[in-house]
């Protein structure tokens, strides 16, 4: 089966807005075919108080660089509406656009190519 991951500004939102536009995310992908690779890191590893321990200093760079990770499992990038305002998203879209992925986009519209009309699902 092939895999795809989210990739979700979460700034600002509750954890209500998450889970549900998480869960909407998750009922397309599935329709398509995909199986979801986790990036909503949840566990006790990324928790705060044990990546200081860790020394992490920037911690929404650390989660980056793990979505970044699994990201290479991954055959498709589903971008929720708000990904191009969030700095993690456009660099997760950035990384997806160059190294080939599917790019999905809740919307259906690549806001980034507006002035050249814009791109509508399938079109990528």
């Amino acid at each position: 089966m092939k895999k795809a991951m989210l990739s979700q500004p979460m700034a600002g939102k509750t954890d209500e807005e998450i889970i549900a536009t998480r869960e909407k995310a998750i009922k397309v992908l599935e329709s398509k075919g995909y199986e979801l690779v986790n990036t909503l890191f949840t566990d006790e590893r990324y928790n705060k108080e044990n990546m200081e321990q860790r020394g992490v200093v920037q911690i929404p760079l650390c989660f980056l660089a793990k979505s970044l990770e699994n990201m290479s499992l991954c055959h498709a990038a589903y971008f929720c509406k708000g990904w191009e305002k969030a700095r993690g998203c456009r660099i997760e879209h950035e990384a997806a656009c160059a190294y080939g992925l599917t790019v999905i986009y809740e919307d259906g519209y690549n806001i980034l190519n507006e002035a050249e009309g814009g791109l509508k699902d399938g079109e990528y």
